[in-house]
Protein backbone atom coordinates (compact mmCIF):
# COMPACT_ATOMS: atom_id res chain seq x y z
CA UNK A 1 0.00 0.00 0.00
CA UNK A 2 2.51 2.63 1.01
CA UNK A 3 4.47 1.62 -2.67
CA UNK A 4 1.40 2.79 -4.64
CA UNK A 5 0.91 5.89 -2.47
CA UNK A 6 4.18 7.08 -2.84
CA UNK A 7 3.11 7.51 -7.11
CA UNK A 8 -0.02 9.24 -6.42
CA UNK A 9 1.55 12.24 -3.57
CA UNK A 10 4.32 12.54 -6.27
CA UNK A 11 1.73 13.27 -9.22
CA UNK A 12 -0.22 15.51 -6.57
CA UNK A 13 2.96 17.31 -5.62
CA UNK A 14 3.83 17.64 -9.63
CA UNK A 15 0.33 19.04 -10.34
CA UNK A 16 0.76 21.62 -7.37
CA UNK A 17 3.81 22.98 -8.97
CA UNK A 18 2.48 23.17 -12.34
CA UNK A 19 -0.42 25.16 -11.17
CA UNK A 20 1.68 27.35 -8.75
CA UNK A 21 3.98 27.47 -11.83
CA UNK A 22 1.09 28.61 -14.45
CA UNK A 23 -0.65 31.05 -11.12
CA UNK A 24 2.59 32.77 -11.13
CA UNK A 25 3.68 32.79 -15.34
CA UNK A 26 5.67 36.26 -15.41
CA UNK A 27 3.81 39.00 -17.36
CA UNK A 28 4.62 39.37 -20.87
CA UNK A 29 5.40 41.84 -24.05
CA UNK A 30 4.97 41.76 -27.48
CA UNK A 31 7.91 43.00 -29.05
CA UNK A 32 6.48 46.56 -30.21
CA UNK A 33 6.43 47.54 -26.33
CA UNK A 34 9.97 48.31 -25.14
CA UNK A 35 12.27 50.45 -24.87
CA UNK A 36 12.24 53.70 -27.36
CA UNK A 37 8.80 53.35 -28.42
CA UNK A 38 6.60 55.88 -29.84
CA UNK A 39 3.04 55.81 -28.39
CA UNK A 40 0.14 57.19 -30.67
CA UNK A 41 -0.94 60.69 -29.17
CA UNK A 42 -4.16 62.01 -28.50
CA UNK A 43 -5.32 58.25 -28.49
CA UNK A 44 -6.36 55.45 -26.67
CA UNK A 45 -3.33 53.40 -26.95
CA UNK A 46 -4.43 49.75 -26.40
CA UNK A 47 -1.69 48.00 -24.20
CA UNK A 48 -1.41 44.67 -24.00
CA UNK A 49 0.88 40.93 -23.26
CA UNK A 50 0.12 37.73 -21.45
CA UNK A 51 0.39 36.38 -17.82
CA UNK A 52 -1.11 34.18 -15.94
CA UNK A 53 -5.00 33.46 -16.29
CA UNK A 54 -6.66 35.52 -13.84
CA UNK A 55 -3.65 37.55 -12.99
CA UNK A 56 -4.16 41.23 -11.97
CA UNK A 57 -2.09 43.29 -13.98
CA UNK A 58 -1.63 47.57 -13.96
CA UNK A 59 -0.08 49.26 -16.70
CA UNK A 60 1.19 52.89 -15.35
CA UNK A 61 2.79 56.33 -17.23
CA UNK A 62 2.12 60.10 -16.99
CA UNK A 63 0.47 59.79 -13.31
CA UNK A 64 -2.11 57.25 -15.22
CA UNK A 65 -2.74 53.77 -13.88
CA UNK A 66 -4.43 50.94 -15.57
CA UNK A 67 -5.88 47.63 -14.14
CA UNK A 68 -7.28 44.42 -15.66
CA UNK A 69 -7.25 40.91 -15.21
CA UNK A 70 -6.16 38.28 -17.61
CA UNK A 71 -8.42 35.79 -19.64
CA UNK A 72 -8.80 32.31 -19.67
CA UNK A 73 -6.38 32.70 -22.13
CA UNK A 74 -3.52 34.07 -20.36
CA UNK A 75 -4.20 37.54 -22.69
CA UNK A 76 -4.78 40.70 -21.38
CA UNK A 77 -5.07 44.49 -22.48
CA UNK A 78 -5.95 47.85 -21.42
CA UNK A 79 -6.53 51.43 -22.99
CA UNK A 80 -4.48 54.28 -21.79
CA UNK A 81 -5.90 57.67 -21.58
CA UNK A 82 -4.73 59.80 -24.30
CA UNK A 83 -1.26 60.96 -23.66
CA UNK A 84 0.25 64.80 -24.78
CA UNK A 85 3.23 64.69 -23.04
CA UNK A 86 6.54 66.11 -25.40
CA UNK A 87 8.67 64.09 -22.45
CA UNK A 88 10.05 61.11 -22.50
CA UNK A 89 8.06 58.55 -20.32
CA UNK A 90 8.46 55.79 -18.53
CA UNK A 91 6.14 52.75 -18.26
CA UNK A 92 5.34 50.07 -15.33
CA UNK A 93 3.52 46.69 -15.96
CA UNK A 94 3.27 45.08 -12.90
CA UNK A 95 1.74 41.24 -12.41
CA UNK A 96 3.69 39.08 -10.47
CA UNK A 97 6.62 40.30 -11.79
CA UNK A 98 7.54 44.26 -13.14
CA UNK A 99 8.65 45.24 -16.16
CA UNK A 100 9.75 48.69 -17.07
CA UNK A 101 9.87 50.78 -20.18
CA UNK A 102 12.25 53.87 -20.63
CA UNK A 103 12.71 56.06 -23.14
CA UNK A 104 8.15 56.54 -24.24
CA UNK A 105 7.55 58.73 -26.74
CA UNK A 106 4.11 60.06 -27.43
CA UNK A 107 3.74 61.03 -30.68
CA UNK A 108 2.94 60.22 -34.59
CA UNK A 109 2.92 56.53 -35.42
CA UNK A 110 2.91 55.11 -38.73
CA UNK A 111 2.92 51.41 -40.44
CA UNK A 112 5.13 51.58 -43.16
CA UNK A 113 4.98 48.54 -45.57
CA UNK A 114 5.25 46.87 -48.84
CA UNK A 115 8.32 45.23 -51.10
CA UNK A 116 11.86 46.19 -51.74
CA UNK A 117 10.98 49.68 -52.35
CA UNK A 118 9.96 50.10 -48.92
CA UNK A 119 12.86 48.01 -47.66
CA UNK A 120 15.60 49.68 -49.38
CA UNK A 121 17.44 51.69 -46.66
CA UNK A 122 18.90 55.19 -46.09
CA UNK A 123 22.06 54.06 -47.10
CA UNK A 124 21.43 52.65 -50.37
CA UNK A 125 19.48 55.50 -51.27
CA UNK A 126 20.85 58.64 -53.15
CA UNK A 127 22.95 61.71 -51.07
CA UNK A 128 23.53 58.61 -47.87
CA UNK A 129 26.66 60.46 -46.59
CA UNK A 130 25.17 63.90 -46.50
CA UNK A 131 21.70 62.18 -45.16
CA UNK A 132 23.71 60.72 -41.99
CA UNK A 133 25.57 64.28 -40.87
CA UNK A 134 22.15 65.46 -40.72
CA UNK A 135 20.48 62.12 -39.10
CA UNK A 136 21.03 63.69 -35.31
CA UNK A 137 16.84 63.30 -34.92
CA UNK A 138 16.24 61.19 -31.67
CA UNK A 139 12.34 61.89 -32.08
CA UNK A 140 12.47 59.85 -34.41
CA UNK A 141 12.18 55.93 -33.82
CA UNK A 142 11.48 52.88 -36.52
CA UNK A 143 10.58 49.19 -35.58
CA UNK A 144 11.77 46.61 -38.08
CA UNK A 145 9.59 43.47 -38.18
CA UNK A 146 12.12 41.27 -38.92
CA UNK A 147 10.05 37.97 -39.13
CA UNK A 148 8.92 36.32 -42.41
CA UNK A 149 5.76 34.58 -43.79
CA UNK A 150 3.80 32.37 -41.29
CA UNK A 151 1.18 29.60 -41.85
CA UNK A 152 -1.09 31.10 -39.30
CA UNK A 153 -1.60 34.71 -37.58
CA UNK A 154 1.19 35.71 -34.70
CA UNK A 155 0.98 37.16 -32.02
CA UNK A 156 4.13 38.65 -31.53
CA UNK A 157 7.26 39.31 -33.59
CA UNK A 158 10.82 40.12 -33.67
CA UNK A 159 12.18 44.06 -33.39
CA UNK A 160 12.53 46.66 -31.36
CA UNK A 161 12.92 50.38 -31.36
CA UNK A 162 15.78 52.15 -32.86
CA UNK A 163 16.46 56.00 -32.20
CA UNK A 164 17.75 57.58 -35.13
CA UNK A 165 21.30 58.98 -35.05
CA UNK A 166 23.96 59.26 -38.09
CA UNK A 167 24.98 55.65 -36.68
CA UNK A 168 21.58 54.06 -36.53
CA UNK A 169 19.75 55.98 -39.70
CA UNK A 170 21.61 53.98 -42.89
CA UNK A 171 19.84 50.83 -41.82
CA UNK A 172 16.46 52.75 -41.88
CA UNK A 173 14.09 52.26 -44.68
CA UNK A 174 14.38 55.54 -46.51
CA UNK A 175 11.05 55.84 -47.83
CA UNK A 176 9.83 55.23 -43.98
CA UNK A 177 12.28 57.68 -42.85
CA UNK A 178 11.96 60.64 -45.55
CA UNK A 179 8.00 60.33 -44.94
CA UNK A 180 8.57 60.70 -40.88
CA UNK A 181 11.39 63.33 -40.87
CA UNK A 182 8.87 65.67 -42.98
CA UNK A 183 6.12 65.25 -40.51
CA UNK A 184 8.28 65.20 -37.42
CA UNK A 185 9.81 69.02 -38.81
CA UNK A 186 6.58 70.37 -39.94
CA UNK A 187 4.61 69.19 -36.44
CA UNK A 188 7.35 69.27 -34.01
CA UNK A 189 6.05 65.93 -33.13
CA UNK A 190 7.79 62.60 -32.13
CA UNK A 191 7.50 60.03 -35.23
CA UNK A 192 7.28 56.32 -34.66
CA UNK A 193 7.51 54.21 -37.68
CA UNK A 194 6.63 50.44 -37.67
CA UNK A 195 8.75 49.07 -40.95
CA UNK A 196 7.09 45.97 -42.00
CA UNK A 197 8.14 45.19 -45.57
CA UNK A 198 9.80 42.65 -47.52
CA UNK A 199 11.64 42.11 -51.15
CA UNK A 200 9.95 40.79 -53.82
CA UNK A 201 6.50 40.09 -52.26
CA UNK A 202 2.53 39.80 -53.93
CA UNK A 203 0.00 41.67 -52.15
CA UNK A 204 -2.16 38.23 -52.00
CA UNK A 205 0.66 37.26 -49.27
CA UNK A 206 -0.48 40.27 -47.61
CA UNK A 207 -3.71 39.83 -47.14
CA UNK A 208 -5.93 37.05 -45.02
CA UNK A 209 -6.22 34.36 -47.06
CA UNK A 210 -9.75 33.22 -45.97
CA UNK A 211 -10.49 36.80 -46.43
CA UNK A 212 -9.61 36.63 -50.43
CA UNK A 213 -11.04 33.13 -50.67
CA UNK A 214 -14.37 35.03 -49.18
CA UNK A 215 -14.30 37.10 -52.06
CA UNK A 216 -16.37 36.23 -54.83
CA UNK A 217 -13.75 38.27 -57.61
CA UNK A 218 -11.04 36.28 -56.50
CA UNK A 219 -12.73 32.81 -57.41
CA UNK A 220 -10.73 32.96 -60.53
CA UNK A 221 -7.38 34.16 -59.18
CA UNK A 222 -7.62 30.80 -56.83
CA UNK A 223 -8.26 28.50 -59.67
CA UNK A 224 -5.43 30.06 -61.63
CA UNK A 225 -2.95 29.44 -58.25
CA UNK A 226 -4.38 25.70 -58.09
CA UNK A 227 -3.71 25.36 -61.84
CA UNK A 228 -0.05 26.59 -60.92
CA UNK A 229 0.70 24.78 -58.19
CA UNK A 230 -0.52 21.24 -59.55
CA UNK A 231 1.61 22.04 -62.93
CA UNK A 232 4.78 22.33 -60.95
CA UNK A 233 6.99 19.33 -61.84
CA UNK A 234 9.42 19.33 -58.24
CA UNK A 235 12.00 16.79 -59.94
CA UNK A 236 12.25 18.34 -63.10
CA UNK A 237 13.17 21.27 -60.80
CA UNK A 238 15.43 19.97 -58.44
CA UNK A 239 17.19 18.72 -61.18
CA UNK A 240 17.83 21.75 -63.07
CA UNK A 241 18.72 23.48 -60.09
CA UNK A 242 21.39 20.83 -59.36
CA UNK A 243 22.82 21.76 -62.34
CA UNK A 244 22.80 25.17 -62.05
CA UNK A 245 24.49 24.68 -58.46
CA UNK A 246 27.58 22.79 -60.25
CA UNK A 247 28.03 25.98 -63.05
CA UNK A 248 27.38 28.23 -60.13
CA UNK A 249 30.36 26.51 -57.81
CA UNK A 250 32.53 26.90 -61.00
CA UNK A 251 31.94 30.30 -61.54
CA UNK A 252 32.50 31.47 -57.86
CA UNK A 253 36.04 29.56 -58.38
CA UNK A 254 36.95 31.38 -61.20
CA UNK A 255 35.60 34.45 -60.34
CA UNK A 256 37.82 34.12 -57.28
CA UNK A 257 40.68 33.37 -58.68
CA UNK A 258 40.36 36.67 -61.55
CA UNK A 259 39.42 38.42 -57.75
CA UNK A 260 36.09 39.59 -59.80
CA UNK A 261 32.74 39.88 -57.59
CA UNK A 262 31.26 36.70 -57.07
CA UNK A 263 28.24 35.64 -59.15
CA UNK A 264 24.70 35.51 -57.52
CA UNK A 265 24.07 31.95 -55.87
CA UNK A 266 20.68 30.34 -57.75
CA UNK A 267 17.24 30.31 -55.96
CA UNK A 268 15.70 26.74 -54.77
CA UNK A 269 13.37 26.13 -56.90
CA UNK A 270 10.79 24.98 -54.42
CA UNK A 271 11.21 27.86 -52.14
CA UNK A 272 10.92 30.44 -55.37
CA UNK A 273 7.69 28.60 -56.05
CA UNK A 274 6.28 28.51 -52.67
CA UNK A 275 6.80 32.23 -52.60
CA UNK A 276 5.58 32.73 -55.15
CA UNK A 277 2.10 30.64 -54.52
CA UNK A 278 1.54 31.99 -50.80
CA UNK A 279 -0.90 33.58 -49.86
CA UNK A 280 -1.68 34.93 -46.28
CA UNK A 281 1.92 34.32 -44.99
CA UNK A 282 2.86 37.78 -44.88
CA UNK A 283 -0.51 38.78 -43.49
CA UNK A 284 0.41 36.04 -40.62
CA UNK A 285 3.83 36.92 -39.84
CA UNK A 286 3.86 40.28 -40.30
CA UNK A 287 1.19 42.14 -39.73
CA UNK A 288 -1.37 40.01 -37.56
CA UNK A 289 1.45 40.80 -34.19
CA UNK A 290 0.81 44.25 -34.88
CA UNK A 291 -2.68 44.23 -33.94
CA UNK A 292 -4.40 46.35 -32.58
CA UNK A 293 -1.16 48.82 -31.57
CA UNK A 294 -2.40 52.43 -32.20
CA UNK A 295 -1.26 54.85 -34.92
CA UNK A 296 -2.16 57.55 -37.01
CA UNK A 297 -2.08 55.74 -40.23
CA UNK A 298 -0.18 53.41 -43.08
CA UNK A 299 1.52 54.38 -45.92
CA UNK A 300 1.94 51.39 -48.82
CA UNK A 301 4.55 50.54 -51.28
CA UNK A 302 3.97 47.70 -53.55
CA UNK A 303 3.04 46.41 -56.90
CA UNK A 304 5.90 46.12 -58.97
CA UNK A 305 5.34 41.91 -57.87
CA UNK A 306 2.31 41.98 -59.48
CA UNK A 307 2.64 43.33 -62.58
CA UNK A 308 2.33 40.44 -64.63
CA UNK A 309 -0.61 39.07 -66.82
CA UNK A 310 -2.02 36.96 -64.79
CA UNK A 311 -1.76 38.90 -62.18
CA UNK A 312 -2.49 42.22 -62.80
CA UNK A 313 -6.28 41.50 -62.88
CA UNK A 314 -6.66 40.70 -59.95
CA UNK A 315 -4.71 43.58 -58.62
CA UNK A 316 -7.78 46.47 -57.86
CA UNK A 317 -9.81 43.80 -55.89
CA UNK A 318 -7.21 43.03 -53.94
CA UNK A 319 -6.18 46.67 -53.39
CA UNK A 320 -9.09 47.78 -51.89
CA UNK A 321 -9.43 44.71 -50.00
CA UNK A 322 -6.40 45.32 -48.27
CA UNK A 323 -7.08 49.15 -47.67
CA UNK A 324 -10.84 48.06 -46.29
CA UNK A 325 -9.52 44.07 -44.62
CA UNK A 326 -6.66 46.22 -42.51
CA UNK A 327 -9.10 48.96 -41.14
CA UNK A 328 -12.01 46.08 -40.33
CA UNK A 329 -9.03 44.63 -38.17
CA UNK A 330 -7.74 47.77 -36.28
CA UNK A 331 -11.10 48.79 -35.87
CA UNK A 332 -10.82 52.45 -37.35
CA UNK A 333 -10.68 53.84 -40.73
CA UNK A 334 -7.09 54.51 -40.83
CA UNK A 335 -5.76 57.05 -43.22
CA UNK A 336 -4.07 54.99 -45.94
CA UNK A 337 -2.12 56.34 -48.82
CA UNK A 338 0.59 54.46 -51.09
CA UNK A 339 3.18 55.13 -53.82
CA UNK A 340 2.41 54.88 -57.29
CA UNK A 341 4.76 52.93 -59.58
CA UNK A 342 7.27 55.00 -61.15
CA UNK A 343 8.95 54.77 -64.21
CA UNK A 344 10.86 52.07 -65.70
CA UNK A 345 11.55 49.80 -68.23
CA UNK A 346 9.31 46.49 -67.50
CA UNK A 347 6.34 45.01 -68.49
CA UNK A 348 3.56 46.92 -70.14
CA UNK A 349 1.45 45.69 -66.69
CA UNK A 350 3.05 48.91 -64.76
CA UNK A 351 0.50 51.01 -67.09
CA UNK A 352 -2.29 48.92 -65.54
CA UNK A 353 -1.26 48.54 -62.08
CA UNK A 354 -0.42 52.26 -62.00
CA UNK A 355 -4.24 52.95 -62.72
CA UNK A 356 -5.67 50.67 -60.38
CA UNK A 357 -3.52 52.95 -57.72
CA UNK A 358 -5.34 56.13 -59.01
CA UNK A 359 -8.81 54.32 -59.22
CA UNK A 360 -8.53 52.77 -55.41
CA UNK A 361 -8.16 56.62 -54.27
CA UNK A 362 -12.37 56.96 -54.76
CA UNK A 363 -11.79 55.00 -50.79
CA UNK A 364 -12.22 57.14 -48.65
CA UNK A 365 -8.79 59.01 -46.33
CA UNK A 366 -6.76 57.51 -48.80
CA UNK A 367 -3.87 59.40 -51.06
CA UNK A 368 -1.27 58.53 -53.20
CA UNK A 369 2.69 59.62 -54.15
CA UNK A 370 2.86 60.05 -57.87
CA UNK A 371 6.36 59.13 -59.15
CA UNK A 372 6.40 58.69 -62.86
CA UNK A 373 9.07 61.07 -63.01
CA UNK A 374 11.60 60.02 -60.39
CA UNK A 375 12.08 56.32 -61.14
CA UNK A 376 15.15 55.21 -63.01
CA UNK A 377 14.48 53.47 -66.56
CA UNK A 378 17.03 50.61 -65.90
CA UNK A 379 16.59 50.32 -62.25
CA UNK A 380 13.51 48.51 -60.04
CA UNK A 381 14.56 50.74 -56.94
CA UNK A 382 15.16 54.09 -57.75
CA UNK A 383 17.44 56.05 -55.43
CA UNK A 384 15.54 58.98 -54.56
CA UNK A 385 13.55 58.26 -52.20
CA UNK A 386 13.37 61.93 -50.64
CA UNK A 387 10.92 63.21 -53.11
CA UNK A 388 9.08 59.63 -52.11
CA UNK A 389 8.56 60.13 -48.38
CA UNK A 390 8.30 64.21 -49.32
CA UNK A 391 5.02 63.48 -51.51
CA UNK A 392 3.71 60.95 -48.85
CA UNK A 393 4.11 63.68 -46.10
CA UNK A 394 2.41 66.25 -47.92
CA UNK A 395 -0.94 64.25 -48.49
CA UNK A 396 -0.95 63.60 -44.78
CA UNK A 397 -0.05 66.83 -43.84
CA UNK A 398 -2.81 68.31 -46.00
CA UNK A 399 -5.51 65.70 -45.05
CA UNK A 400 -4.71 63.83 -41.86
CA UNK A 401 -3.20 67.36 -40.23
CA UNK A 402 -4.87 69.78 -41.63
CA UNK A 403 -1.83 71.97 -42.12
CA UNK A 404 -1.87 74.69 -45.26
CA UNK A 405 0.68 72.56 -47.94
CA UNK A 406 1.11 73.70 -51.56
CA UNK A 407 -0.77 70.71 -52.83
CA UNK A 408 -1.80 66.93 -51.35
CA UNK A 409 -1.13 65.70 -54.58
CA UNK A 410 -0.08 66.11 -58.46
CA UNK A 411 -3.20 66.83 -61.16
CA UNK A 412 -5.49 63.55 -61.37
CA UNK A 413 -7.61 63.52 -64.64
CA UNK A 414 -11.29 63.35 -63.62
CA UNK A 415 -13.34 63.73 -67.13
CA UNK A 416 -13.17 64.72 -70.62
CA UNK A 417 -15.30 66.01 -73.50
CA UNK A 418 -14.81 65.79 -77.52
CA UNK A 419 -14.97 69.36 -79.08
CA UNK A 420 -15.07 68.63 -82.63
CA UNK A 421 -11.10 67.34 -83.33
CA UNK A 422 -10.20 68.09 -80.01
CA UNK A 423 -10.07 66.15 -76.57
CA UNK A 424 -11.10 68.57 -73.43
CA UNK A 425 -9.39 67.16 -70.24
CA UNK A 426 -10.57 68.00 -66.84
CA UNK A 427 -8.22 67.76 -63.21
CA UNK A 428 -8.28 67.94 -59.98
CA UNK A 429 -5.06 69.13 -58.02
CA UNK A 430 -3.86 71.76 -59.82
CA UNK A 431 -3.01 74.10 -57.27
CA UNK A 432 -0.60 76.53 -59.20
CA UNK A 433 -2.20 76.00 -62.40
CA UNK A 434 -1.34 72.99 -64.93
CA UNK A 435 2.43 73.37 -66.72
CA UNK A 436 4.78 71.62 -68.67
CA UNK A 437 8.35 71.33 -67.33
CA UNK A 438 10.81 71.15 -69.96
CA UNK A 439 9.44 72.32 -72.98
CA UNK A 440 6.06 71.54 -74.47
CA UNK A 441 3.97 68.38 -73.11
CA UNK A 442 4.87 65.56 -73.99
CA UNK A 443 3.56 62.11 -72.86
CA UNK A 444 -0.09 62.61 -75.17
CA UNK A 445 -1.48 60.08 -77.48
CA UNK A 446 -5.08 59.93 -79.40
CA UNK A 447 -7.17 57.91 -81.27
CA UNK A 448 -10.63 57.79 -83.23
CA UNK A 449 -13.08 55.03 -83.47
CA UNK A 450 -10.31 52.88 -85.28
CA UNK A 451 -8.57 52.75 -81.95
CA UNK A 452 -5.28 53.39 -83.73
CA UNK A 453 -3.21 55.43 -81.46
CA UNK A 454 -1.09 58.58 -82.39
CA UNK A 455 1.03 60.83 -81.19
CA UNK A 456 -0.79 64.16 -80.12
CA UNK A 457 -0.45 67.79 -79.05
CA UNK A 458 -1.73 68.86 -76.40
CA UNK A 459 -2.03 72.68 -74.99
CA UNK A 460 -2.76 74.31 -71.28
CA UNK A 461 -6.34 76.73 -71.44
CA UNK A 462 -6.51 77.42 -67.47
CA UNK A 463 -6.94 74.27 -65.51
CA UNK A 464 -7.81 72.07 -68.70
CA UNK A 465 -5.90 70.40 -71.56
CA UNK A 466 -7.13 70.77 -75.22
CA UNK A 467 -5.64 67.59 -76.99
CA UNK A 468 -5.54 66.80 -80.89
CA UNK A 469 -3.51 65.50 -83.81
CA UNK A 470 -4.35 66.41 -87.50
CA UNK A 471 -4.43 62.61 -88.73
CA UNK A 472 -6.99 62.14 -85.69
CA UNK A 473 -9.90 64.33 -87.43
CA UNK A 474 -12.46 62.76 -85.11
CA UNK A 475 -11.25 61.41 -81.78
CA UNK A 476 -12.56 59.35 -79.13
CA UNK A 477 -9.88 58.23 -76.76
CA UNK A 478 -6.59 59.75 -74.65
CA UNK A 479 -3.70 58.64 -73.25
CA UNK A 480 -1.56 60.20 -71.37
CA UNK A 481 2.05 58.28 -70.22
CA UNK A 482 0.60 55.11 -71.21
CA UNK A 483 3.77 53.14 -70.84
CA UNK A 484 6.37 51.27 -68.00
CA UNK A 485 8.84 54.00 -69.06
CA UNK A 486 7.13 56.95 -70.92
CA UNK A 487 8.17 60.46 -71.53
CA UNK A 488 5.99 62.99 -70.23
CA UNK A 489 6.31 66.02 -68.04
CA UNK A 490 2.53 67.35 -66.80
CA UNK A 491 2.80 68.85 -63.20
CA UNK A 492 0.99 71.64 -61.30
CA UNK A 493 2.39 74.72 -60.08
CA UNK A 494 3.41 72.70 -56.48
CA UNK A 495 6.00 70.95 -58.69
CA UNK A 496 3.67 67.66 -58.50
CA UNK A 497 3.71 65.33 -61.25
CA UNK A 498 0.58 63.84 -63.10
CA UNK A 499 -0.67 60.62 -62.93
CA UNK A 500 -0.96 58.63 -65.95
CA UNK A 501 -4.20 58.01 -67.21
CA UNK A 502 -6.42 57.45 -70.05
CA UNK A 503 -10.22 58.48 -71.11
CA UNK A 504 -11.02 55.18 -73.04
CA UNK A 505 -12.11 51.90 -71.12
CA UNK A 506 -10.00 49.55 -74.46
CA UNK A 507 -7.84 46.51 -74.06
CA UNK A 508 -4.55 48.05 -72.06
CA UNK A 509 -2.25 46.62 -74.04
CA UNK A 510 0.17 49.23 -73.81
CA UNK A 511 0.08 50.95 -77.27
CA UNK A 512 2.97 50.05 -79.91
CA UNK A 513 3.90 53.89 -80.18
CA UNK A 514 5.91 54.76 -77.31
CA UNK A 515 4.50 58.63 -75.81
Amino acid sequence: MKSSARPIAFIGTLLCCLEMSTSHAEVRLPALFSDHMVLQQDAAAPVWGWAAAGEQITVSIDGQTKTTTAGADGRWQVKLDPLNSSEPLGMTIKGTNTITIKDVLAGETWLCAGQSNMVMTVSASKDYEKEREAAKLPQIRMFTVADDRATSPQSDCHGSWIVCSPETVGAFSAVAFYFGRELHQRLGRAAGLINSSAGGTLIESWLDLETQQQCAELKPFFAQRDRLMAAFDRAAAEKNYEAAMIKWKLAVEKARADKLPLPKQPSHPYGSHLGTMDVGGLFNGKIAPLIPYAMRGIVWYQGESNCTPERSPFYETQMRLLVTDWRVRWGSELPFAWVQLPNVRKTPSYADIREVQMKCLDLPKTGMAITIDIGESRDLHPKNKQDVGRRLALWALGTVYGEKVPAISGPLFTQHEVLGSEVVLHFRHTEGGLMAKGGDLKGFLIAGENRAWKPAVARIEGDTLIVSAPNVPQPVAVRYAWAADPVCNLFNGAGLPASPFRTDDWETTTPATKP
